[in-house]
């Protein structure tokens, strides 16, 4: 079944450092864009980190610092990224916990302002483990019956999701070939920050989603304990989650 969109939805897969969405960085990005008349674009290349790639990561996906020392940086490439991606929905595989908040920390730290709060996430992933609960390898093999031979590459990896999406919609009738839908069903909490450290509750009102004060509203704590702020902006917390946490400190000045 093909994929019923009324935006392009663009598919993401990065290889990376690491797995720490705040201090790792991207080391090869494939994007694959889906257009409302069925035509694809794919943009796949490889990023010079700037850091050292841990030993554990290039056991996963075989790159080396040597692989990318003449690559360009993400600052380099982040503008064509980011005009690449403008206007459209996002979708991955393991995304919402993974790639997007490592994608958003990236474009912020090269000045590029990406607006996140504009697009539609689906998660491939979270779709499968509600349906079968199985890898990326398994759901290739599962849905569309193929073996996925060069898995932990950017480009295989997002070919497969797309393919993976569109045998989910074919073999699932409850699931609404919408992206609305979709972004929903494959969203575990009502996330504000891609890491979760601040949530919507039922009444849409922003709560801290950790420590001393989860559940309560973000907003009356900085107005309660102002020093809060400062603490987590000092803090080691994702730079998407510190513009989140700006935003509400300044619509609270702002009142």
């Amino acid at each position: 079944m093909e994929i019923n969109i009324k935006n392009p939805l663009v598919f993401i897969d990065l290889e990376t450092t690491g797995i720490d969405v705040v201090n790792d960085r991207i080391i090869e990005i494939s994007a694959l864009k889906l257009m409302p008349n069925g035509d694809t674009e794919l943009k796949t290349r490889r990023i010079n980190p700037t850091i050292p790639i841990s030993p554990e990561a290039t056991a996963v996906h075989g790159i080396s610092d040597k692989d990318v020392e003449n690559e360009p940086t993400f600052k380099e490439v982040a503008k064509s990224l980011a005009k690449f991606m403008e206007g459209c929905d996002l979708a991955g595989f393991n995304s919402n916990r993974f790639d997007f908040p490592l994608l958003a920390e990236e474009f912020l730290r090269a000045d590029v302002d990406f607006d996140f709060r504009k697009r539609k996430f689906i998660d491939v992933q979270t779709i499968f483990h509600k349906m079968e609960k199985r890898t990326l390898e398994a759901a290739y093999k599962f849905y569309c019956s193929k073996t996925l031979t060069d898995a932990h590459s950017a480009e295989a990896d997002t070919l497969a999701t797309y393919e993976v999406l569109k045998a989910q919609l074919d073999r699932y009738p409850e699931l609404e070939n919408d992206i609305n839908f979709l972004a929903e069903f494959s969203t575990h909490n009502k996330n504000v920050d891609f890491a979760g450290r601040i949530v919507s509750d039922e009444n849409g009102v922003e709560v801290f989603n950790f420590g001393k004060y989860k559940g309560q509203p973000v907003e009356a704590i900085f107005e309660k304990e102002p020093s809060y702020y400062a603490w987590m902006m000092n803090g080691d917390f994702p730079l998407y989650t510190k513009k989140v946490l700006t935003n509400i400190y300044l619509r609270l000045k702002q009142k």
